[in-house]
């Protein structure tokens, strides 16, 4: 009877199972994929607000850095906000409202976007911002008066038309401070040397500088003082007009060529921390910059009723779409299935064949079964005929032994030496038959052991026909060998004369008076080729793919006449294949028959 599959073992419900939660991800990694896009979406538009954060920023940094307090910055704030379309907040660091571009009363954003420090900036992108922190715009006690500004906007003049005459173009921009800066409208450094040729050189501080100078070098000096660094000279600070050296657009700190690069960078930071001190009067304090949304990044996405209704709907369908198509894929794919279980469940002597109605994997299982079923068929007719076949070998011998052991005992004859031998050579036959047995079990089980060492072929074949020398002599047959060259085997010696053992004495026994046995060798390729040849009656086309099976014979009336157990060839096949060799046979009836043994070449030792 054949037992009840639970619904949950089905592989119709197991189908569904799969084809359900195939669909169930396909739905939820197309959702994932919609929003994905969208926030990606939504990321890069925030990504444009960012830009112009950073622009409300760098503006609200360049009105601290120019201004002395907050007072008047609630028109910048406004301003910006309606540029912007952001809301922006100022307060101090004790959230103390300073300028807000929304009603009074709105409250902040949960934290700050950022603080607004023209001393310590990232933000502002023109040059000069990311050397020390402090906003270019922030120059304090170096902002020039007037008088001073025409005085270096003649010798700018002068300097252009002084590179004009070298054929360099150049134009003339100004710092925060007022002090021009000459340079080429090509960006080349032509400009850095000829400007000395041209006799004025903008970088000599003014009045107005060098008293800022003057007091930038006392701290400066100091700082140095207590980070242990000696210049050996005091502190040279100068201008820089092109912003191409020192720590701010304008600013050159000379130091000797000897110094080292942690003298250099301790220098450059008692000036910086210097230069922050001097300019903390001039700036405004730090403030607190709020924006409309904060430090959130991404909006959160919330969707309508509606949408989710349309979402489940149509999550809904694919799954019922889903379910129908597997349904009636399971169907199809679980009949033959069925078929294919119910075929396996009969008698083995039933032998049931199952149609083949496809041609995908379950009609190739079909195919396959119904081929184990043949097999199995042959099997079980070749497991019967080889119990028949050995019921057959040994009842002959044991028949003869108790026959002439019973004359014996009734005294009919006497046991004189010509019985024992005889008693003798069917006992011989017993034990041939069972050690034949024995060594095909062996090879079954895959026991058979080897003992592999170098063999030198031509002793091999001279050890095989020396052997067998007796019965060849006795039998009226040469027995000759012939190899090819100096040939080694990696092989078990014993093993291979039994092999060779067998195939000789099967050609002897089929070899008539006169005629010939021989053993040959020869290489092919990385192989080493064994050959058995004689000159008897040969084997009929028919047989040959039978001589390798166990208890086969040519003689259809099974005789044992010619002698053997009717194993000998099989073991030959067993014993090759475990030495990873093949042994092949031919014939022409008439002209005898040929058995080449392939084996892999060996080394020698």
């Amino acid at each position: 009877m054949t037992p009840r599959i639970p619904v949950r073992k089905r592989l119709s419900a197991r189908l569904l199972l799969a084809s359900a939660l195939i669909a169930l991800c396909s739905v939820a990694a197309t959702a994932w994929i919609a929003v994905a896009t969208t926030t990606r979406a939504l990321k890069e538009e925030q990504g444009r607000d960012l830009a112009a954060d950073n622009r409300i920023l760098a503006d609200l940094s360049g009105y601290a850095a120019t201004h002395r307090d907050w007072t008047g910055v609630q028109r910048t704030v406004r301003e910006l906000a309606a540029r912007t379309g952001r809301r922006i907040a100022l307060t101090t660091a004790d959230r103390t409202l300073v300028a807000d571009s929304a009603p009074r009363g709105t409250s902040l954003p949960p934290s700050p976007a950022a603080a607004v420090d023209p001393l310590h900036t990232d933000t502002y992108t023109e040059s000069g911002a990311q050397l020390s922190g402090i906003d270019p715009r922030a120059v304090g006690p170096y902002r020039l008066p007037e008088k001073e500004r025409a005085l270096l906007a003649a010798g700018a003049e002068n300097q252009q038309k002084c590179l004009e005459v070298f054929g360099v173009h150049s134009r003339i921009a100004q710092t925060p401070s007022g002090r021009p800066v000459v340079t080429a409208t090509d960006g080349s450094d032509a400009v850095d040397y000829l400007l000395p040729k041209c006799g004025y050189l903008l970088a000599r501080p003014t009045p107005t500088e060098s008293g800022a100078l003057k007091a930038l070098s006392g701290p400066a000096a100091s700082c140095l003082e207590r980070e242990g660094v000696d210049l050996g000279a005091p502190l040279q600070l100068s201008m820089d007009p092109g912003g191409t050296a020192g720590i701010d657009p304008f600013l050159l700190v000379r130091y000797p060529k000897e110094a080292d690069a942690d003298t250099v960078d301790t220098v450059l930071d008692c000036v910086t921390d210097a230069r922050r001190a001097q300019l903390v009067p001039y700036v405004a304090p730090v403030a607190e910059l709020f924006l409309g949304i904060g430090d959130q990044s991404v909006p959160r996405f919330d969707m309508s009723p509606v949408n989710k209704a349309k979402v489940a709907g149509a999550a809904g369908l694919v799954l019922a779409f889903t379910v129908a198509v597997t349904a009636v894929v399971a169907t199809r794919l679980v009949r033959p299935l069925r078929a294919l279980t119910a075929a396996a469940q009969q008698p083995p002597d039933l032998h049931v064949r199952v149609p083949v109605t496809t041609r995908d994997e379950t009609g190739i299982l079909a195919m396959a079964f119904n081929d184990l079923t043949e097999r199995r068929a042959r099997l079980e007719a070749q497991r019967k005929a080889m119990v028949s076949d050995i019921a057959h070998e040994l009842r002959s011998p044991l028949t003869n032994i108790r026959g002439w052991l019973e004359v014996a005992r009734d005294g009919v004859v006497d046991p004189d030496p010509a019985l024992l031998s005889s008693l003798h050579d069917e006992a011989l036959v017993l034990q041939r038959i069972i050690d034949d047995l024995q060594d095909l079990a062996a090879a079954d089980a895959g026991t058979l052991r080897l003992h592999r060492e170098p063999v030198r072929v031509d002793e091999l074949l001279g050890q095989v026909a020396a052997a067998h020398g007796v019965a060849a002599d006795t039998a009226g047959v040469a027995l000759r060998t012939a190899t090819d060259g100096t040939l080694w085997l990696d092989a078990d010696p014993v093993r291979m004369r039994q092999a060779l053992g067998n195939l000789v004495t099967n050609a002897l026994r089929h070899t008539p008076t006169g005629g010939t046995v021989t053993l040959t060798a020869r290489r092919d390729g990385d192989r080493i080729a064994l050959t058995v040849a004689d000159t008897g009656s040969g084997i009929d086309p028919d047989d040959l793919p039978h001589v390798f099976d166990r208890f086969w014979r040519a003689e259809k009336s099974r005789s044992r006449r010619t002698g053997g157990s009717g194993l000998g060839l099989s073991i030959v096949r067993h014993l090759l294949a475990a030495h990873d060799g093949t042994v092949h046979a031919d014939s022409v009836p008439g002209e005898g028959a040929r058995f080449t043994l392939s084996l892999p070449s060996g080394t020698e030792p």
